[in-house]
């Protein structure tokens, strides 16, 4: 959610600073490219040095500095951020928000900032407990600024205890994802989705598998977040980067997909796009099978669980919208029609894998689709398009479906 975000981070004077040192790498753990503007009082608690080395950029520290501001330079790094965060964010540096002034880069920075802000205030407990503070947290949450904490425990003062403790790294973060987080028609959905192909073994290094590269679920994955949606990914063995903001678990074996598919109920729909092996060896060999010019040895199989007829079925968590896909050789239609009714889900997206599928290079693996929507009323024949597009498609259609999210007041 944050990978590629631009933060610009503006650490106050106080002695919660030093958690910026950790703030600074919990963001740049989840992607982020983070710049640091540091007032005059928080070097005296961290060093510029330090914050640089986190950061893997320099530190702004001065307005009048001639190497960036011939160009104006707070104005620039107020516009190149998605988002500011204000850690520490102190009762001085919230005073001088909230009035408008600007007498040195912290607060020039943010009084020429257009973009969202999120404070997380750090101060003695009677400090915070000052109409004053009160006042101005009142105007600056007037003014759309986003608060995380501030917590309560023991000060750094001796003796001193309450309100006033910089919220923890993390939960700053998870501030700062709640406030990145894209809007759409699946704002506020959990949308969980399989993809790729699974391996059974045989022995070692042999398995039965399909032949699924895993780019049609991960184009839907990534559609789904875009349009908003909390998306889980359970992913087979591709080659394939995980989609940039979606919780992705990583399984080998049809066993180990349904067992993270469980773990990640409920959700309000289900899209599984995986091409899950049919079968699996009885016994999987420990050691690799030899040839030795003898008979050839006899494989058993036996029947993999079927995971989209399995949450189909639940009489509890079952998604509203549960969609299956059916890879088809002849008689597309038909098949993925009697599917739909065999395995009881609601919609089976259906495709056609044969050499004549008019996919050049082939569905599987190929950057193509063109499928068949199939409800329990009608058939969508959708045109030849890039698994990008099928993906946009679908995701729109099961937005449709959902409906807008209800909310409680």
């Amino acid at each position: 959610m944050l990978a590629d975000k631009r933060i610009l981070l503006i650490i106050g004077g106080g002695i919660a600073a030093y958690k910026s040192l950790d703030l600074i790498r919990r963001l740049r753990e989840r992607g982020a490219r983070v710049r640091v503007v540091m007032t005059g009082a928080a070097q005296h608690f961290v060093t510029p040095l330090a914050v640089g080395a986190l950061a893997h950029d320099r530190v702004f520290t001065e307005l009048f500095d001639r190497d960036a501001e011939h160009d104006i330079g707070h104005i620039r790094l107020s516009r190149e951020a998605d988002l500011v965060i204000v850690a520490p964010a102190t009762a001085d540096l919230m005073a001088k928000m909230a009035h408008g002034l600007a007498d040195d880069l912290a607060s020039a920075v943010l009084l020429a900032s257009d973009t969202p802000t999120l404070l997380a205030p750090a101060m003695n407990p009677r400090m915070w407990s000052n109409p004053a503070t009160h006042r101005n947290v009142t105007r600056l949450g007037e003014d759309g600024a986003a608060f995380v904490g501030p917590n309560a425990g023991a000060m750094a003062e001796r003796g001193e205890d309450g309100p006033g403790r910089m919220a923890e790294p993390l939960e700053i973060v998870a501030a700062a994802e709640k406030l990145l987080a894209p809007s759409g028609p699946l704002n506020g959905r959990h949308v969980l989705i399989t993809s790729g192909p699974t391996h059974e073994s045989i022995d070692p290094v042999r398995y039965i598998a399909n032949r699924s590269s895993g780019k049609q679920g991960h184009a839907i994955a990534a559609a789904a977040r875009r349009a908003g949606a909390q998306v889980t990914l359970v992913s087979g063995p591709v080659n394939l980067p995980d989609p940039v903001g979606v919780a992705v678990h990583h399984v080998e074996t049809a066993r180990e997909m349904l067992a993270a598919v469980e773990a990640a109920l409920p959700a309000d729909a289900t899209i599984f796009a995986a091409a899950v092996a049919d079968w699996r060896a009885a016994t999987a060999a420990d050691e690799k099978m030899k040839k030795n010019g003898g008979a050839i040895p006899a494989l058993s199989l036996v029947e993999n669980p079927d995971i989209l007829a399995t949450v189909s079925r639940l009489s509890n968590h079952r998604p509203r919208l549960v969609v299956g896909f059916a890879a088809e050789t002849e008689n597309v239609i038909a098949h993925a029609q009697a599917k739909r009714l065999r395995k009881g889900c609601d919609w089976i997206v259906a495709n056609d894998v044969s050499r004549h599928s008019g996919i050049e290079g082939g569905v599987m693996g190929g950057d193509e689709n063109a499928v068949h929507l199939i409800t329990a009323d009608d058939v969508e024949h959708w045109p030849k398009a890039s698994k990008s597009e099928v993906a946009e498609r679908l995701v729109a259609r099961v937005a449709a479906a959902l409906g807008p999210l209800e909310t409680t007041s």
